[in-house]
Parts: structure tokens; sequence; C-alpha cells
């Protein structure tokens, strides 16, 4: 790990990325991808020191409340986060200054803030999304390797539902070839439906592979499975966008099992409502792109 400081924290849409990097080892990681210009090795995670303070300075200016998102490019509940502790201080300043959050994770490693997030919920709106890839808990430890399995991850989803703080699940990617299976899907839904997610996000039964992330991922199908990397190259070339052979009809499984349990699929519905923000006397506003 290495500290940096940095200029601003938030971005115009009211992002944030405390960390830079990941420990996490997620074989198809698009953050790794050469277009983010990342200076120094991906598990070299970089931490922005002065990020608290930056939100600060931050919140204190906004003329209107919002939803604050966290997690886009790097999980906040890395291992590192349990001493540097800058996920934890960045939803205390939410709760002070009365902002929502929205928090992206695949760690069970946030439930060590639930009591915080719960009353960000309660005062005004708190989401947490869950990635959720595959079923399979042998699967799970090979393609994400140092974060908590699947199985897990419905488990905090179970956790939130008691307390009553809305989840979200991110149903990406989904490998070709490797987890692309209706079984897979149908298990996944079943803890979704389960776990009384509000939206499941899924834009294509695929993966998406650009420079960088492609060389990582393809190393990793050489360790794991062995000649797929040439099925993969074969079937895609240097294509971007890499969808499943399958993703027709998983698309129509998807849209038919969310419909019928009344779960949102739309992802602009879904990121609508994620980025609604809650007044405590119950007005609603979308959060701007600014201040």
């Amino acid at each position: 790990m290495h500290f940096t400081k940095v200029k601003g924290i938030l971005s115009t849409k009211n992002g944030m990325n405390l960390y830079r990097g990941c420990s996490h080892g997620c074989i198809y990681c698009d953050s790794r991808s050469a277009c983010y210009n990342m200076q120094h090795d991906f598990e070299d995670i970089e931490i922005k020191e002065n990020a608290v303070e930056l939100l600060e300075e931050a919140l204190k200016r906004k003329r209107r409340r919002c939803m604050i998102g966290m997690g886009s490019m790097c999980d906040p509940y890395m291992p590192i986060e349990m001493t540097v502790q800058l996920t934890l201080k960045s939803l205390l300043l939410i709760e002070k200054y009365g902002f929502g959050a929205t928090l992206i994770t695949k760690s069970d490693k946030v439930l060590r803030d639930i009591d915080i997030i719960d009353r960000i919920n309660r005062k005004s709106k708190a989401v947490t999304a869950m990635t959720l890839t595959t079923a399979d808990e042998n699967l799970c430890k090979l393609i994400e390797p140092n974060v908590c399995t699947t199985k897990r991850r419905y488990e905090v989803l179970k956790e939130f539902q008691r307390r009553g703080i809305p989840t979200v699940v991110w149903l990406t990617p989904i490998l070709p070839f490797i987890n692309d299976t209706e079984e897979n899907l149908r298990q996944i839904l079943d803890m979704c439906f389960d776990a009384g997610v509000k939206g499941i996000i899924c834009f294509d039964f695929g993966v998406t592979l650009r420079k960088g992330d492609r060389e990582y991922f393809y190393s990793k199908l050489d360790e794991h499975f062995p000649k797929l990397k040439d099925k993969y190259i074969n079937t895609y070339g240097n294509s971007y966008i890499c969808s499943s052979p399958n993703n027709k009809r998983l698309m129509d499984i998807f849209t038919a099992e969310c419909k019928s349990h009344g779960v949102m699929y739309k992802p602009e519905d879904i990121f609508e409502y994620i980025n609604e923000f809650q007044e405590k006397d119950g007005q609603t506003s979308l959060f701007d792109s600014g201040d």
C-alpha cells in the first residue's frame, strides 16, 4: 500500500473512490484496464489520505443534499479498510451532514458499518449493492479468490433485509463458457428474491475485456481453465464486449423472473432509484451533476 494526496474526491455525479487498486483478485476486473492510467501495481493499494477532509469540505459546500456513491472502481471494504477506515469515516460524515449513501461491495466487511448505514437509511436513504456472479462456491474461490464467497454475500443481503435497509445486486460479469448457465442464473435469482432485493442490474450476460484487463484475465484462464483462452480468442478476437452465446435465452429468463417477483431489472430504473435522495419529510429529489 502507499499514500497519496488528491485534489478532489467527489465526481460530478457525487461518486467517490477512497482507494485505488484492489486486493480481491477477481480475474475479470475492468479496473485493471490500461485506460485508467494507474501508475502503480493494481494490488499496491493507493490510499487517498486526505479523502475524508476533502469529502467534508465538499458536503459543506453543497446547496442540496444528495446520494453519495462509493465503490464504482474499487471496493470500499477491502481488508485495508479495516485499519485505515476511510469508508467508516466517510459514512460518519455522510450521516452527520444528512446525505444519503450507496455502497457497492463484494465483502462481508460491510457488516462492520451496518449500524451507521442503518442510521443513514432512517434519516434519509442508504442502498447497499452486492455483486453476485456465481452460485458455485468452488468456482467463486477461483474467479474471486480473495473475498468472501457468494453464500456469505447472500447472508449479508439477508442481514440488511432484516434491518430494512434496501439492497441491489449487480449480476455481472457472467463469464462465457464458465458460469453462463441457466442453472447458475436461477440459483442466483433465488438468492436475490429470498433476500428481498429492490433490483438486479444486468446489462448483458457476458464480460468486457480491454487492454490490461484482457491480459490478466487470459493469464488466469490459462491457470484455472486450460485451453479456454483459445476459445475466447477464436470467438471474440479483441472485442470489448464478449457476450455469452446464451445471452438471449438467459436474458429472457432473467426478465421474466424479475417481472414475476416484482423486482426492478431495467438498469435505468434501478439507477434512478439509487440516485434518488429521500428527504426526511418524504420529499424526493434527484441529485444534480454539480453542487
